[in-house]
């Protein structure tokens, strides 16, 4: 701790540092100078002192499959190389039947404890074929939990069937929904928005539709998609923004920065973003996010889908407390053709146990279900 003092008082941020070490959160003006600060290594001495003293000497993480129901939509996201439009000879619908047949098999050999539920903005499904799949995982496989829809999908089913997303909300969580992505948010800055994703719903109606969420008693992660055409302003208005709605409801569980990945999409074609930020501003976010949202959003993931096991390791370190989830059979980013996207419970427990980490096996309320 001596050590990181007198880096401290040495550094430009210092006096941000010090703060959070006193456990008080940066304001905005802070978090921008963090944002625009090169001390990646300090911040992350400290980020990774502050999460050691709040979790010990341990990561979490979640066995689950993520279930992209179909890669039918209209919205036409730029970073996206997943979707497909409707007719399109490649576009899928699952079944219900299908459907079963996923998560029964990932329970049968994996034990999953989680079914993180995604897919396009398909407007030929009505809020039932939700509900009937929602209610088969939950009376089929009770002990398996649903995490799905991020918010403009719920919007993309209030469109459909000329309701309130409030009224959608109520009903999922009815059929059993449990939890809600954070996608979609990208970054809460509509300038950015109308560069990367202009179909998609609106900054305030991404953080409105949460609020609907927590509100009606469903918890949710946030997340936050970095590296494409976004400012250092922008990042921090996106900080704030999650910062005074979790202020608001405590309704997020988690905060999860990731990066993005341009390999085959349209941004990259329109030469936009030619390659991804890398493992460096990863850390810098994950160090960043648990210096801003200490106190106030419990769990930072590791993010090693788009950046790797071995970054998600360094991450872990950094201010990560979690390391996210198992992979199989994800096809929402192994579409960019960026890296392998499958990824078993025993290769995150041995990530784990490499860097001298014990592990613990959550649910996707974070509740411990075993360690290892």
């Amino acid at each position: 701790m001596s050590q990181i003092t007198e880096q401290i008082h040495s550094s430009d941020i210092g006096d941000i540092l010090e703060n959070s070490l006193r456990g008080i959160r940066p304001s905005n003006a802070d978090t921008l100078r963090l944002l625009k600060s090169d001390d990646v290594h300090l911040m992350g001495l400290v980020a990774g002192h502050i999460t050691k003293k709040r979790f010990g000497n341990k990561a979490s993480f979640v066995n689950n499959i993520i279930l992209n129901y179909t890669n039918v939509c209209v919205t036409d996201c730029k970073f996206c190389a997943f979707y497909r439009p409707p007719g399109h000879n490649e576009a899928y619908t699952l079944s219900l039947d299908q459907i079963d047949a996923r998560v029964r098999t990932a329970w049968e050999m994996f034990q999953i404890r989680q079914v993180l539920i995604q897919g396009g903005h398909n407007p030929n499904l009505g809020i039932e074929y939700y509900e009937d799949a929602f209610r088969m995982i939950r009376t089929k496989y009770p002990q398996v939990g649903v995490h799905g829809l991020s918010p403009s999908e719920i919007d993309m089913i209030a469109r459909i069937e000329k309701t309130s997303t409030r009224e959608v909300i109520s009903r999922l969580k009815d059929a059993g929904l449990q939890s809600i992505p954070g996608a979609g948010a990208e970054i809460l800055v509509d300038t950015v928005k109308d560069v990367i994703s202009p179909k998609k719903i609106s900054s305030d109606d991404w953080l409105r539709i949460m609020e609907e969420a927590h509100t009606l008693g469903l918890h949710a992660s946030a997340t936050m998609m970095y590296g494409h055409v976004e400012s250092t302003e922008d990042v921090a208005a996106h900080f704030d923004k999650i910062a005074r709605l979790q202020e608001k409801t405590g309704g997020f569980m988690a905060f999860i920065p990731w990066s993005f990945e341009p390999n085959n999409t349209l941004m990259q074609k329109e030469n936009l973003v030619m390659y991804g930020v890398g493992g460096m501003q990863l850390l810098k976010m994950i160090a960043i996010s648990r210096l801003v949202f200490d106190g106030l959003i419990h769990h930072i993931q590791s993010s090693w889908l788009t950046n790797g096991v071995g970054m998600a390791q360094v991450a872990l370190q950094y201010g990560a407390d979690d390391f996210g989830g198992t992979l199989i059979g994800e096809e929402v980013v192994s579409c960019t053709g960026a890296r392998s996207t499958e990824l078993t419970g025993q290769k995150i427990i041995d990530a784990i146990h490499q860097i001298g980490y014990d592990v613990e096996e959550r649910d996707n309320f974070y509740n411990l279900v075993r360690t290892h």
